[in-house]
């Protein structure tokens, strides 16, 4: 299975997915670690995905969804941001509405 599909695999098989530097419990980036925050926060049950374990997997997420930034946030199959989109919506309430909507809060 080629990084693509195994990404692929990982992002079908959760409704919630982040793909990080570190993991939901010890984030090795701040930029991670706010992310991280804002789904604990509104008690997202979601898939923590460490890309620091491998190499391919760092490139490959960032190939699959064409984004150049860690961490990336996929919602039901869907790549919804990094950091700053994610905070943002947080923000306005966009997002607890988004996950609400899908019943995944």
């Amino acid at each position: 299975m080629d990084i693509k599909d195994k990404i692929e695999a990982t992002v079908k098989a959760n409704n919630v997915c982040l793909f990080m530097k570190g993991t939901p419990e010890a984030p090795q980036c701040g930029f991670s670690m706010a992310v991280s925050n804002i789904l604990k926060h509104l008690n997202v049950n979601f898939k923590g995905v460490n890309v620091l374990e491998d190499p391919n997997l760092r490139q490959g997420i960032k190939d699959y969804s064409d984004w150049p930034t860690i961490p990336q946030l996929y919602i039901n199959g869907e790549f919804v941001g990094g950091c700053d989109i994610v905070k943002e919506m947080f923000e306005k309430g966009e997002l607890k509405k988004i996950l609400s909507e899908k019943s995944l809060i």
